[in-house]
C-alpha cells in the first residue's frame, strides 16, 4: 500500500500546486491554457518520439500480447464511445474523447512502476508494446474520430479531406510518424537534437499535471458526476477486465507479461488527457475525470495487487 502511495502522492502534489496557482491568481486560465499548448505542441511529441525511437520494434514484438492489448483497448474505447454517443446524446468529438479516456493508460508514470513491482523486468516489454498500441492505434483513432466530428455537415469526401488536413498538422500524429519511422529504420538521432527531445520529454509530466490542477479551479464537477463515473469506471474496471479476458482467450503470453499488462490497463488515463481534450473544449471534464480516476485507482490498483498472484 505504501509503495502505491509513494507513486501517486507526487502526482497529486503537483496537481495541487497548479490548483493553488490558479486559486491565488498567480496564473490566469488563459496562461494555464498556454502552458497546456506548450505541452501538446512540444513536450508530448518529444515524449512520443523518445518512447518509440529508442525501442527497436523487432526486438520486443509479442504478437499475442499486442493483439490482446489492442482488442481490449478497442473494446473499452468502443464501449465508451457507444454509451456517450447513443445513450447520452453526446457529440462525436465528445464521445471519442470519452472513449480515449477509457482506453489509454498512464503507462509510464503510474502503470509501469507498479507493473515492475508485480512482474519485474518483463514489465518493460509490456510497457513498450502497450505504448505501441496506444500511440499508433488508440490515440490516432480517437483524434481522427473527434476531428471528423468537428467537420460534420459536409460531404463525406470533404469530411475526410478536412480531417486528414487537421491530423497532418497535429503535432502528436506527426511525432508518432517520426518516432515510428526512427524505430523501424533504426536511425539514431544526433546528440544535440536527442538531448533537446529528452529535456522536453522530461517536462511533459510535471507541466501536464500542473495544468490539470489549474484547469480544475473553477471547473464544476457536481453536474458531471455521471459522466465522470462512466469514464473512470471504464478505465479502472472495464479496460483491465477486457484485457484479462483476452489473455485467457490468447493463452500464448508469458504469465509475467500478463500480470504487467493487467496492471498497465488498470492504471488511470494518461496525464495529458485534459490537454488532448483542450482542442475540443473538454479540458475541464477531462481534468476532473483524470483526478477522480487517479484517486480511485489508488483503491482499485491496491485491490488488484492483493488479488494478483505474486
Amino acid at each position: 500500500m505504501l509503495d502505491v502511495l509513494s507513486i501517486t502522492a507526487p502526482i497529486f502534489i503537483i496537481i495541487g500546486l497548479g490548483y493553488l496557482a490558479s486559486t491565488l491568481k498567480l496564473l490566469s486560465r488563459e496562461q494555464m491554457r498556454g502552458v497546456g499548448t506548450f505541452v501538446i505542441m512540444f513536450c508530448l511529441p518529444a515524449l512520443v518520439i523518445k518512447a518509440l525511437a529508442q525501442r527497436p520494434i523487432g526486438e520486443i514484438f509479442n504478437y499475442h500480447y499486442l493483439l490482446a492489448y489492442g482488442l481490449a483497448s478497442l473494446g473499452s474505447f468502443t464501449l465508451g464511445y457507444t454509451v456517450f454517443r447513443r445513450y447520452r446524446g453526446a457529440s462525436v468529438a465528445n464521445s471519442a474523447i470519452a472513449g480515449m479516456g477509457m482506453s489509454v493508460s498512464n503507462s509510464g508514470f503510474i502503470g509501469y512502476p507498479i507493473a515492475a513491482m508485480v512482474a519485474g523486468p518483463p514489465a518493460v516489454v509490456a510497457l513498450a508494446l502497450g505504448m505501441i498500441i496506444e500511440n499508433l492505434v488508440m490515440i490516432p483513432l480517437a483524434l481522427a474520430m473527434a476531428e471528423a466530428g468537428e467537420q460534420q455537415g459536409g460531404s463525406a469526401r470533404r469530411v475526410i479531406v478536412e480531417t486528414l488536413k487537421r491530423l497532418s498538422r497535429n503535432p502528436l500524429i506527426v511525432s508518432i510518424i517520426v518516432g515510428g519511422g526512427l524505430s523501424l529504420t533504426g536511425v539514431q538521432l544526433p546528440t544535440a537534437p536527442l538531448k533537446v527531445i529528452e529535456m522536453l520529454a522530461q517536462a511533459s509530466a510535471p507541466a501536464a499535471l500542473f495544468v490539470i490542477g489549474g484547469v480544475l479551479f473553477g471547473t464544476p464537477v457536481r453536474g458531471q458526476l455521471n459522466e465522470l463515473g462512466l469514464i473512470g469506471g471504464g478505465k479502472l474496471l472495464v479496460h483491465p477486465l477486457l484485457l484479462a479476458l483476452m489473455f485467457w482467450l490468447l493463452s500464448d503470453v508469458p504469465v509475467p507479461m500478463m500480470l504487467a499488462g493487467v496492471v498497465l490497463a488498470g492504471a488511470p488515463m494518461m496525464s495529458v488527457y485534459p490537454i488532448m481534450g483542450q482542442r475540443f473544449g473538454l479540458e475541464g471534464r477531462c481534468a476532473a475525470a483524470l483526478v477522480l480516476t487517479t484517486l480511485g485507482s489508488f483503491f482499485t490498483v491496491s485491490l488488484m495487487l492483493l488479488l494478483l498472484p505474486s
